[in-house]
């Protein structure tokens, strides 16, 4: 795409946001101009890795950036984001897009009143596996997913629904197509104050129904999704980046045969894939993979599983 880089910023550079930096300071059609950290040693590093300036705050980018990405702790993510949307200075913000639905609406407000780009790092929807699979999920009747993590020393501050199911719960509403009905959840906090596991089962207007588990105090990381559909089946593994298709082939006389196998999925790094897909959305001018309403989407539907939880305290 012809014309300047896109001069571009990171506020907060902690588990996330150190690959924000990794990755924009590599990209060609991006120019990593600043971090930001409230912990000015951590920028410091960050900074002398990709080739720029630190900051202890953000207001310091404000003045000269053409956009930002934005991997604070949830609770700032309204705080931090608002004053460059008001700016009319684009922003990607992790997900969850805020802490509340409310916080989502006033970074929506913020970006339409300074005829800006929001975009939403759910990254999930880049991952190359998921690109091969879409095509291909046209009227899921059930979902079942497992994503399991070990126990982070981060996101502490947000329930598992919020830090780890609601990658699912986004993949769920833009593949199935379809709005919750019904939901019923179960989750339990087990080695923090949060909710550490959970289960949710929705029901959508559409009859599909999707069966999450989500959790952060595994032994073993698991990514999958699997879509059963009339006559098929296929199985997405976010992790391995790996896709199974298998279809039922029916013909007079004969009896019905079960075919398919692997897809050839291409490498690629996710969050690379979203933070160029950012760059080109604002050096165009065009619509980011997940803009800010998508990402209030998701963080509704987590809401509503929140809401629903029965923990048994």
């Amino acid at each position: 795409m012809p014309g300047p880089r896109l001069r571009i910023g990171v506020v907060g550079v902690g588990h996330v946001g150190r690959h924000h930096a990794r990755i924009l300071a590599e990209l060609p059609d991006a120019e990593l101009v600043a971090v930001a950290d409230i912990d000015a040693a951590r920028a410091a590093v960050v900074a002398a890795a990709s080739g720029c300036r630190a900051e202890d705050n953000a207001d310091a980018l404000l003045s000269d950036v053409d956009a930002v990405t934005v991997a604070v702790p949830t609770e700032a993510h309204r705080r931090v984001a608002q004053p460059f949307l008001e700016r009319g200075i684009p922003a990607l913000v992790e997900k969850p897009i805020a802490v509340s639905v409310s916080e989502a609406d006033a970074l929506i407000t913020a970006a339409s009143a300074g005829g800006t780009t929001l975009a939403v790092g759910h990254t999930e929807r880049y991952n190359p596996a998921v690109t091969v699979a879409r095509p291909l999920i046209t009227a899921p009747r059930f979902i079942e997913v497992h994503r399991l993590a070990r126990f982070p020393e981060r996101s502490l501050d947000i329930d598992v629904v919020f830090d780890v199911m609601i990658h699912d719960l986004d993949l769920v509403l833009d593949l199935g197509g379809a709005a919750p009905a019904a939901i019923e959840a179960v989750g339990v906090p087990v080695l923090s104050d949060r909710v550490d596991i959970a289960n949710a089962r929705i029901r959508f207007d559409n009859g599909c129904i999707a069966n999450l588990t989500a959790s952060r105090i595994s032994r073993d990381r698991v990514r999958k999704l699997r879509f059963f559909q009339k006559d098929g089946l296929i199985a997405v593994d976010c992790a391995a980046q790996h896709v199974d298709a298998w279809r039922v082939r029916r013909s007079a006389g004969a009896d019905p045969a079960i075919e398919g196998g692997a897809l050839e999925v291409p490498p690629g790094e996710p969050l690379g894939l979203e933070l160029a897909d950012f760059v080109r959305a604002v050096r165009s001018g065009g619509r980011p993979g997940v803009d800010g309403r998508e990402g209030r989407r998701a963080l509704a539907l987590a809401q509503q599983v929140a809401d629903a939880m029965e923990t048994g305290s």
